[in-house]
């Protein structure tokens, strides 16, 4: 399957993205479950294009990004998401280890930057 060239066409990329990446789960044997409409239970709907604007829009969908597993309490702190850019950073020097706090003992503020 080859993906469209250039900017043009991004839902086509996605439907693309998202139809190979459903079929490779299938194919895997894991059960996904279907919305009454018949579709896979997989994806949200809708996706928001957004091009970065500059460093600091850049800095808050990272943000965004590590915060993600907390506010959905798959885990209480973000250090605790084995599968997140965060470790890199925190590796890097630009986040502390302690990023956010814990979801126990803070009011949900999530750790986004403020400003």
């Amino acid at each position: 399957m080859t993906l469209p060239q250039g900017d043009a066409d991004y839902p086509t990329r996605w439907q693309l993205i998202k139809r190979r990446f459903t079929a490779a789960v299938a194919k895997a044997g894991v059960s996904i479950p279907r919305h009454s409409n018949g579709e896979h239970a997989l994806w949200q709907r809708r996706f928001w294009e957004h091009t970065i604007r500059d460093d600091r829009d850049f800095e808050r969908h990272v943000d965004y990004i590590h915060i993600n597993p907390v506010k959905h309490s798959l885990v209480t702190r973000v250090r605790d998401w084995p599968h997140s850019s965060f470790h890199r950073y925190v590796r890097n020097g630009l986040l502390p280890e302690d990023w956010a706090g814990d979801v126990r003992t803070e009011q949900a503020n999530f750790g986004e930057r403020r400003g």
